[in-house]
């Protein structure tokens, strides 16, 4: 008896060991594939274009930290992606530190403005705190207007080499950065999904109030989920000076990225960290062969579109929509 019962914690820890290992050898087994299959094409548009898909995986599963597992909806991504954009180009135009290093500080930034936003916005619920965060974007998006050194109006040129060393082109050097920003967003959102805070954010979305009763500490839920959130989306918004090498507030303040950040969870599902990555994967290689064989006006349309579609057909998302199915079945 004594000896199941000393067993029994190392069979949990070998089994939780084992739940946290196999997505860290698939995010690594496609990442490596990735890379070997577009060796193949050999061109750089191939690299750039898996590149932006990458971007929005990240993005879908950063947002869905905040908007998915807490129900916030945060339409100021926009703000924090520029955050990280502008971060990364003031530090080229001072320090012209290396792209690497940049990441983290961008990082910190972001995820400082994300708990400074927390502690003014997240007492209001539901569309007041929506307007508060694009409220937000509007006013970071006047600032970097109206300051000339980052570029202000104009917009600001980033050089950067051509080649740069064990990666070839920057090209395939931009890819393997936003792969890895894409696998760590997806990595720390599975974290939180299936941690103690996960299940914290879970019951402030379906009652706050009675998950304040029941002890949750909503306010420190809030900030956390703010401040991770934002941190990522300016992580994530860096390596975009480098990717257009040529940022002016339209492009850095896009709409574009702010409806895709949102309509992406909304498709694939906003329940788990798997349905933001469904829907980023199907809303943006759609995106990429549009761009490709019709024109990038389209892009915009297809969300819009499929939106309409998944809210009248599936409310719930891809995700959603194949445990209803399951469920029925059963």
């Amino acid at each position: 008896m004594k000896e199941a019962v000393t067993q029994l914690p190392e069979g949990r820890t070998s089994a939780r060991s084992m739940r946290w290992l196999w997505p860290i050898v698939i995010c690594a087994i496609i990442g490596i594939a990735s890379v070997l299959l577009l060796d193949l094409a050999k061109t750089d548009y191939a690299f750039l274009a898996a590149y932006t898909v990458l971007q929005f995986v990240a993005l879908a599963t950063a947002w869905n930290i905040l908007g998915g597992y807490a129900g916030y909806v945060n339409f100021g991504v926009a703000g924090f992606f520029a955050v990280g954009v502008y971060t990364s180009v003031f530090i080229y135009k001072t320090l012209q530190w290396p792209l690497v290093f940049t990441i983290p500080l961008a990082a910190v930034v972001a995820g400082l403005l994300g708990l400074g936003m927390g502690y003014l916005t997240l007492r209001l619920r539901g569309v007041f705190f929506s307007i508060a965060t694009l409220a937000m974007s509007v006013v970071l998006n006047t600032l970097v207007v109206n300051w000339s050194f980052v570029g202000g109006s104009r917009g600001v040129y980033i050089l950067h080499s051509e080649t740069i060393p064990f990666f070839g082109t920057y090209a395939r050097y931009l890819f393997v950065v936003m792969l890895i920003l894409a696998m760590g967003s997806v990595l720390i959102a599975r974290f939180i999904e299936n941690s103690w805070i996960g299940n914290g954010l879970a019951a402030l979305k379906d009652d706050e109030m009675a998950a304040e009763c029941a002890g949750v500490p909503s306010l420190r839920m809030k900030l956390f989920a703010t401040t991770v959130s934002g941190a990522l989306l300016g992580a994530i918004g860096a390596p975009f000076p480098y990717f257009v090498t040529y940022v002016d507030p339209s492009s850095a303040f896009s709409l574009t990225i702010a409806v895709n950040a949102i309509a992406m969870p909304l498709i694939g599902g906003t329940a788990t960290w798997l349905g933001p990555v469904i829907g980023a994967l199907l809303l943006g290689t759609l995106q990429q062969v549009a761009t490709v064989t019709i024109s990038s006006a389209l892009n915009l349309l297809i969300v819009g579109v499929l939106l309409v579609i998944f809210i009248a057909v599936a409310p719930n998302g891809i995700i959603g929509f194949i445990k209803d199915m399951r469920e029925k079945r059963k």
